[in-house]
């Protein structure tokens, strides 16, 4: 018991927790079972981008591009429903998870062949793919009115009391960690990150790792457009502004480390959680938008600093444990 009551998402969970009822004294509803659904399914995409960008930061980058991506792919099969409004929808959504893993293999490359940092790699491509999506669309919208009913209506289809979009969070989350828990990738992404230099004499590509990562990342942001635009009813060049920033909250929020090889989806998804909750609760209690990004700010803040003591004291025990094995090896002796 005392296990789990240390464990950094049994500590999160039970201040999500505190929020909610604390947020339910101000506003009578939030508490509800469908206020609760609402939230969760508001957090839906934040969530899918979240696991992404987990993925990529477990091998010890990051990829600034995840919404650019985003914003490109939704603009590019918005039109494409608009344009060809016969094609199923099936093919839209291949294509949409197509288009943003082509993206994402672009940063891939950048950073497995050419060795260039990820931070600089994504930020660069965070704009061109920004900058894609104005020249695709001459600056445009695609409105509510020129896309397919079905299209729009699949997400917001309820099914068992929760949005379709709400399932499909659900089913990456079962994925994703069946992904980074059990699958060779998985295990690479961890030792990738953690300790690259003993990666590599156990036999692992890091920079293939890292490539692989990226390509995941882009094809989850793929999928996030087409559940944004239909779900939002448009596309337009800004839309997920500022989510690649809401996504690294998320993890360091949830426990992943930015120095890699740390973290796990359930505190992925139970830091997108605490965005959502804090996100949907301050308006509701008054409070301006801009004291909710100062607020957003200083959780990140304290978040960052949680994770590098902690990161800290884990090391204190490692040499400590060391130290003593060579005492009493020394003793026996």
């Amino acid at each position: 018991m005392a296990k789990l009551i240390k464990k950094r998402e049994t500590l999160l969970f039970a201040i999500i927790v505190v929020m909610i009822v604390v947020f339910s004294t101000r506003a009578a509803d939030f508490a509800t079972p469908d206020n609760l659904a609402g939230i969760f399914n508001d957090t839906a995409i934040l969530i899918i981008l979240a696991l992404a960008q987990m993925t990529v930061i477990l091998t010890k980058s990051i990829d600034l591009s995840v919404a650019a991506n985003l914003a490109f792919t939704g603009m590019a099969i918005a039109m494409m429903n608009a344009a060809f409004p016969g094609l199923p929808l099936i093919v839209l959504i291949l294509a949409a998870v197509a288009i943003g893993a082509a993206l994402g293999t672009i940063n891939g490359f950048l950073v497995w062949r050419l060795e260039i940092p990820p931070i600089v790699v994504t930020l660069g491509t965070l704009t061109i793919y920004r900058g894609m999506a104005f020249v695709l669309s001459g600056g445009a919208w695609v409105n509510a009115h020129q896309m397919t009913p079905t299209f729009l209506a699949v997400p917001r289809t309820p099914i068992l009391g929760l949005p379709v979009l709400s399932w499909v969070a659900i089913i990456i989350v079962a994925l994703m960690y069946m992904l980074l828990r059990y699958s060779p990738f998985g295990r690479s992404a961890y030792a990738t990150g953690g300790n690259p230099t003993a990666a590599v004499y156990a036999g692992i590509d890091t920079g293939r790792t890292k490539f692989l990562a990226f390509v995941l990342s882009g094809a989850l942001a793929g999928l996030s457009s087409y559940l944004w635009v239909s779900r939002y009813a448009v596309a337009y060049v800004d839309i997920a502004n500022g989510f690649e920033l809401d996504s690294v909250a998320a993890c360091v929020i949830g426990g992943i480390s930015i120095a890699g090889g740390v973290g796990s989806v359930a505190g992925t998804v139970l830091g997108a959680l605490f965005l959502g909750v804090i996100k949907n609760a301050l308006p509701v209690i008054g409070i301006s938008p801009f004291t909710q990004m100062a607020i957003s700010g200083t959780v990140i803040i304290l978040a960052v600093a949680f994770n590098a003591r902690r990161e800290r004291n884990r090391g204190r025990i490692i040499l400590r444990d060391r130290a003593a094995a060579e005492i009493r090896t020394e003793a026996a002796a």
